[in-house]
């Protein structure tokens, strides 16, 4: 079968043989922002030559995307994914499109939470953890932290963490005093702000803490960047990593990685996932639904 994983700046599809193991792994530089409605050229280009059932999650469901798709209500599990999933043949000649659905989250106060994407990695990463009560976070522009119980996704949390330390470095004064270069993690800086992030003043001030020591000379232009991102995963951290004993990182290494000293800092056990559990997602719902 075929895997696609399609989101807003990403691109990636996966060839599984027939007990899931990924074959062949392409990557295309074509998000959904930059295809410019040109979808079906797109993602026949990425599998020319493969064959099999075609699954895509992602935002290439989303109102932004190919074909728009529901979300389907937490709790939910594999096989109501599985249920979910809608299908259709006329959109690229010759092949059945399997979409997956997104999920939402039960309403605070009134206000939504949704995924889309995320919800395959977690499909993933249910098959590979089992029974049990466990909590995921998945480091990204917007980080989503996910209870999971007993292969049930409960409810989950968005936490703009990522598209903040992007503002705040290129759009805000904070990013005056950096670098351009941010590339690289200066430890001891990083946890200075996850220490930071645990004073009283709340988290607009401690942002702002990030100017004065770069004023006073206390941090480097070079160090800055990562005492904003201790502040900022500090205060996620401390909000949303409930009282397991163990918290699962999905994501990019390098981003998991910052996470998990973080974590480690505060006490707390982590442990990291391949990125690519959306391939092991898809995988388990095509299985769910007689389509591997």
């Amino acid at each position: 079968m075929i895997a696609i994983d399609w989101g807003t700046s990403s691109l990636r599809g996966y060839l599984l043989d027939a007990d899931g193991t990924v074959r062949e792994q392409r990557r295309g530089s074509d998000g959904i922002l930059a295809c410019q409605g040109r979808f079906d050229d797109v993602l026949a280009g990425l599998i020319d030559g493969w064959d099999g059932p075609l699954l895509l999650s992602g935002m290439i469901g989303s109102r932004n995307g190919w074909v728009e798709q529901p979300y389907l209500p937490c709790p939910a599990d594999t096989a109501a994914l599985a249920r979910a999933m809608r299908c259709y043949d006329a959109l690229l000649p010759g092949r059945a499109l399997w979409f997956v659905p997104g999920v939402s989250s039960g309403e605070q106060a009134g206000v939504p939470d949704v995924m889309r994407g995320e919800e395959t990695q977690l499909v993933g990463l249910i098959a590979a953890l089992g029974d049990g009560a466990h909590v995921a976070c998945l480091p990204g522009t917007h980080s989503k932290w996910a209870r999971i119980d007993n292969g049930q996704l409960t409810g989950f949390a968005t936490v703009m963490t990522g598209e903040l330390y992007a503002v705040l470095l290129q759009h805000s004064i904070l990013g005056k005093l950096m670098e351009d270069d941010h590339a690289g993690l200066d430890a001891d800086a990083f946890l200075q702000g996850v220490d930071r992030s645990n004073d009283p003043g709340g988290l607009s001030h401690h942002l702002f803490g990030t100017r004065t020591l770069g004023l006073f000379e206390r941090l480097s232009s070079a160090a800055l960047p990562s005492y904003l991102s201790g502040v900022l995963i500090g205060h996620e951290l401390r909000e949303h990593r409930g009282g397991h004993a163990i918290v699962h990182l999905v994501g990019s290494p390098s981003l998991a990685q910052r996470y998990a000293l973080a974590l480690q800092h505060l006490g707390i056990e982590s442990r990291q996932h391949p990125e690519d559990l959306a391939a092991a997602g898809l995988f388990a719902l095509a299985r769910q639904c007689g389509l591997a």
